[in-house]
């Protein structure tokens, strides 16, 4: 059994994450859960924003692989971008694949893509019922394991898809077979 992914990321997010790896060195991402900013995926230095001991890591994307790609091992520096997302709106999205996208405007004035024109978007897709029933019972890390040194394993299925809509309904689009 394969446990599904709970972040996946379009090349075009991944690409951007590259570029601002370039620049600022590792990052991560919080998905943030409203206030002034919305309910936006917030991209940050590494350390920078101060994970929760019950924030939830969805996963860690891998900057190394190209769309269907995999990996034996975890990532990590540049390479590894962590996800995290609040415990509270875990609860409520535990159903949920998050996709990071990108699309063009201007996002957040804290998010590391502010300035470049474009900004990052989640999108969502509902699991299965195969789907939920793998993911009963998985291990869930948490902000305080983290900190104690816990980390997932590699992803068995390519945590970069070509297009949103390859994984999850988009407004406008036709899913891909």
């Amino acid at each position: 059994m394969s446990v599904p992914l709970r972040v996946v990321t379009t090349v075009g997010a991944a690409d951007l994450l590259r570029t601002l790896a370039d620049r600022h060195g590792p990052l991560m991402l919080h998905q943030s859960g409203g206030c002034c900013d919305g309910s936006a995926p917030m991209c940050y230095p590494q350390g920078e924003f101060l994970v929760g001991d019950r924030d939830v890591l969805l996963g860690v994307l891998d900057l190394r692989l190209a769309a269907g790609e995999t990996a034996p091992d975890l990532p990590d520096g540049r390479d590894a971008v962590p996800v995290w997302i609040s415990g509270a709106q875990f609860a409520a999205w535990k159903h949920t694949r998050l996709v990071l996208d990108v699309v063009p405007g201007r996002g957040s004035g804290f998010s590391l893509e502010s300035p470049e024109g474009v900004r990052f978007l989640s999108r969502g897709g509902a699991f299965t019922p195969t789907e939920l029933a793998d993911l009963d019972g998985a291990p869930v890390v948490l902000g305080r394991d983290w900190a104690d040194g816990a980390r997932p394993g590699p992803a068995a299925t390519s945590p970069i898809v070509a297009e949103a809509a390859d994984v999850c309904p988009v407004p406008g689009t036709a899913r891909q077979v």
